[in-house]
């Protein structure tokens, strides 16, 4: 073999890689972990910072409503000449103590303004403005407290509009105009590292204070800003967020690190921002730092891995030769190590292999063999299955196209019936044998699933009577079934059709005597036992009777004496078998030639206290009118077919070839629909969809009956969903009256 690379050189690389890759892991996560750090320390350094400014802001503001307010409740709420005297006094002392306020004014109960004091223009002693409509004189007697919005006055200054009413209306309220100039000294006086700087907004968006004055005095829109955006957001989620903006409060696009935090009364934003290169330029000289230190380490790994490359050279091509003539076939050979080490071990377990390779070589040779057989034996099986189900398919097929041409030609109503019941045994037949290979499909696909119920067994015993008593009792048979009282655990509808194939079995190839069905308890699970008085099973055909097919030559010899229709297919045992291994159930033949046959099925009993599993009773299915069905298909012959079959059982029928169609025909028809009968493969659409669709144009859930060929666990689990019933094609006229019956009897079809 041709080698692509030195070994030295490989290990070289690999080591270099392994120890380099966990270096580079290593100080690329301390540095992202190392910038995270910083940057959260940064972000809380300028949260903190938002935050004390707007608490400074706030309690200015603060103050001035809590002068409002003692000046307010000092106010007499008269408007006669001695009161006037007064009132005048506490706004001039109120102008003295609180030096932000350039002018306040009284206003009654009725919202008439009775006074007002100003530095900056005439005072009004025995004013009549009525104010009562004013936003915020309005907005103060709901909350007691209310703030204007921001206006400039002669375009230099902004102002700010307080109201503060009284608990007791009659007090009136007092309106003072705040200069603003305070909240620029606060702004003007906030540093951030060398050219960090911060600024007020209010709710709008319009910049209150900032220190470069003049952006304030041209009334700047800020609203469009990323993190006057995000502030506003941040007041309305209760978060404080930081981040990095592209653009400046000034309008230079330049990226800054900006927090905010919220002046809540008023509303507005305090915001600091920092340029990002000088914010964080202490974080960038770290990950230099680190990023050398970084450099260092790599270079220290590859020296290292060069070295331990070099010692790791000579064993592993020692053992590279000696695996190279165990590989062509020398198993006498052996690989001499003596390093001490791990590399001894593994030529030690090299050696080993190669005597064990030895030994094991004859054994594969057998097992290949024995396996090609079984193999052969597998496809002589299938071949054997195909070529017996296509020969009971044909049969049958084959005599229904007879029956049917000589049905055509036929003359009398007597030789008509006799062609019609043929067809009919024939068609039976078909059907029969279908229902057996699916069932048989299923089983194998491992599609089905057992439930775990308690149940009675004598419920199950009594339903199987029922449906074989009829036929013993045309055959001369005497059918027992031995009453109990016992509770078993399992899916007692699995267990009724292995019964019920046991049963028909020992019914079909018994002609004198009878046959037994029993349970008896053994410790923690009983023993149902099917007994029969029948020709028996031989030895050497018990290893077979459970394969599929297979019939022994009693059964054989009993088929050849009985219609076609009513022989067996060789497929009940095999159903039986798998029924058996999918419940976990052990299943036993005894049979004496001559003298009969028992199978029994050992079951699970039921824990004590169990709640049993009944299936509800059902009402008389002939009882009551059968009331409007609609039949959906898009083949024309099947949909003309379960039409005319329903009609017969005494249905009206709707017949349509899509949902489209239904519901035009439905919306024409006053009465109530009370079963759907849909195809499930349509030209243009699945039959659920269509059933939904019907259903929803109609507002109701109508009951709903499912047929199909596909046997998958998705269109089960999907018809289950949409609370439908499934039948599976070819569908015996017998299931689906039984079927609607059934849908009758649950209160489904009303």
């Amino acid at each position: 073999m041709q080698t692509r690379g030195g070994l030295f050189r490989k290990y070289a690389a690999y080591f270099a890689l392994l120890v380099s890759f966990g270096v580079l892991a290593s100080g690329l996560t301390s540095l992202a972990f190392s910038y995270r750090d910083t940057r959260v320390l940064l972000d809380a350094l300028h949260r903190e910072k938002a935050a004390s400014a707007a608490a400074s802001i706030d309690q200015f503001l603060r103050s001035v409503e809590s002068h409002l307010r003692a000046a307010l409740s000092a106010l007499p709420a008269s408007a006669s000449d001695m009161a006037r005297d007064d009132q005048h006094e506490e706004l001039i002392r109120l102008l003295r103590v609180n030096l932000s306020v350039t002018e306040a004014a009284w206003i009654d109960a009725a919202g008439i303004e009775r006074l007002r004091l100003s530095r900056i223009a005439p005072d009004v002693v025995r004013g009549l403005r009525n104010r009562s409509s004013d936003p915020v004189v309005v907005a103060a007697k709901a909350r007691k407290t209310a703030f204007g919005t921001v206006y400039f006055r002669q375009q230099t200054e902004p102002y700010l509009s307080m109201a503060v009413a009284a608990d007791d209306p009659v007090a009136g309220i007092v309106v003072a105009e705040i200069n603003l100039k305070f909240v620029w000294d606060v702004v003007r006086a906030i540093r951030v590292g060398e050219s960090g700087y911060a600024y007020v907004v209010d709710g709008q968006g319009r910049l209150i204070s900032h220190p470069d004055i003049s952006l304030v005095l041209r009334q700047t829109d800020l609203s469009q800003l990323a993190q006057v955006r995000a502030a506003a957001f941040a007041q309305a989620s209760d978060s404080s967020p930081t981040m990095i903006a592209d653009t400046a409060a000034s309008g230079e696009a330049r990226a800054s690190l900006v927090a905010a935090a919220p002046i809540t009364e008023p509303g507005w934003f305090m915001v600091i921002e920092q340029p990002a290169a000088e914010a964080l330029a202490p974080l960038y000289a770290t990950l230099t730092r680190t990023a050398a230190v970084l450099l260092l380490s790599l270079a220290l790994c590859l020296a290292v891995s060069l070295a331990l490359a070099r010692r790791l050279t000579a064993p592993i091509r020692a053992l590279q030769a000696g695996a190279a003539r165990i590989g062509e076939g020398q198993l006498d050979q052996r690989v001499a190590l003596a390093s001490g080490d791990e590399f001894e071990a593994l030529a030690h377990e090299f050696n080993t292999m190669a005597d064990r390779l030895h030994e094991s070589r004859s054994g594969m040779e057998q097992k290949i063999e024995a396996r090609t057989r079984e193999l052969a034996q597998a496809n002589r099986a299938k071949s054997r299955f195909l070529a017996v189900a296509s020969h009971d398919l044909r049969q049958p097929v084959h005599a229904l196209g007879l029956y049917v041409a000589q049905a055509k030609e036929a003359r009398g109503e007597a030789l008509r019936e006799s062609l019609i019941d043929k067809i009919e045994l024939s068609w039976q037949s078909v059907s029969s044998l279908l229902d057996a290979l699916l069932d048989i499909s299923r089983l194998d696909s491992s599609s089905l699933r057992a439930r775990q119920v308690a149940f009675s067994a004598q419920s199950v015993l009594d339903r199987i009577e029922r449906s074989c008593a009829p036929a013993a009792h045309v055959k001369g048979l005497r059918l027992r079934i031995r009453p109990c009282s016992t509770l078993l655990m399992g899916d007692p509808l699995l267990l009724e059709r292995m019964l019920l194939n046991l049963v028909s079995n020992a019914v079909r190839y018994t002609r004198d005597g009878g046959v037994l069905v029993g349970v008896r308890q053994r410790g923690s699970r009983a023993r149902i036992d099917v007994s029969d008085t029948g020709p028996g099973i031989p030895a050497d055909e018990s290893a077979h009777i459970f394969d599929e097919f297979y019939r022994g030559q009693a059964a054989a010899a009993a088929d050849t004496q009985t219609d076609a229709g009513e022989a067996g297919l060789g497929l009940g045992l095999a159903i039986v078998q798998r029924l058996a291994r999918l419940m976990n159930l052990g299943l036993t033949l005894r049979s004496t030639p001559g003298a009969g046959s028992r199978f029994s099925i050992e079951v699970p009993l039921a824990p004590a206290g169990s709640v049993v599993d009944e299936a509800p009773a059902h009402r008389n299915i002939d009882s009551g009118s059968r009331g409007l069905a609609l039949v959906v298909d898009d083949d024309a012959a099947a949909r003309d077919a379960v039409a005319g079959l329903l009609a017969q059982w005494g249905w009206h029928v709707v017949s349509a070839d899509s949902s489209a169609t239904a519901c035009a025909a439905l919306a024409g028809d006053a009465r109530r629909l009370d079963v759907i009968v849909s195809d499930y493969h349509l030209m243009h659409e699945n039959g659920v969809d269509t059933i939904a669709c019907i259903r929803g144009e109609l507002c109701r859930d109508v009951a709903a009956v499912l047929v199909s060929g596909d046997m998958t666990e998705a269109l089960r689990s999907h018809a289950a969903a949409q609370s439908l019933h499934l039948l599976h094609k070819p569908v015996q006229p017998a299931k689906l009256r039984a079927m609607l019956h059934h849908l009758q009897g649950s209160g489904e079809v009303r």
